[in-house]
């Protein structure tokens, strides 16, 4: 499993900002500048994580956007799910109608939820603010 470029760079960019820890308002092309991530690829990312509520924007002079809660009470599994949606390793493990042919004779499909499950809980289990320490 592998996270998608898109959520990749959402944590990056999330780190960035907690590194300014809403000491200043940054906007999407600072980001872009400090991180590299493309500018129209940091536009986008400001605005789904804008409305999944985990940063806060503001407009006009002094504007941009900071971390809507501290980076220890932000985690992997907050920003991938804002960017991708819901954690789920197989289209079976999300809610809804799907299109697999198995799915009405799967017996994996059941035991899909402790996998789920325990993906999800790793990537909760590491905070933003634990990102953005050096390491050793």
């Amino acid at each position: 499993m592998r996270l998608s470029s898109f959520a990749d760079y959402a944590v990056v960019l999330m780190s960035a900002a907690a590194r300014h820890c809403g000491a200043v308002r940054m906007n999407a092309t600072t980001l872009s500048a400090e991180t590299g991530i493309p500018l129209p690829t940091a536009q986008k990312l400001v605005s789904r994580l804008s409305a999944a509520g985990l940063l806060e924007s503001s407009r006009g002079t002094g504007g941009g956007v900071r971390l809507s809660r501290p980076p220890a009470a932000i985690t992997l599994a907050d920003v991938v799910e804002a960017v991708e949606g819901p954690i789920a390793m197989t289209a079976c493990a999300e809610m809804g109608a799907h299109d697999c042919n198995l799915e009405t004779d799967c017996r994996i499909r059941p035991h899909m939820n402790v996998a789920n499950t325990a993906i999800r809980a790793a990537l909760a289990s590491v905070t933003i603010a634990s990102l953005t320490r050096e390491m050793a």
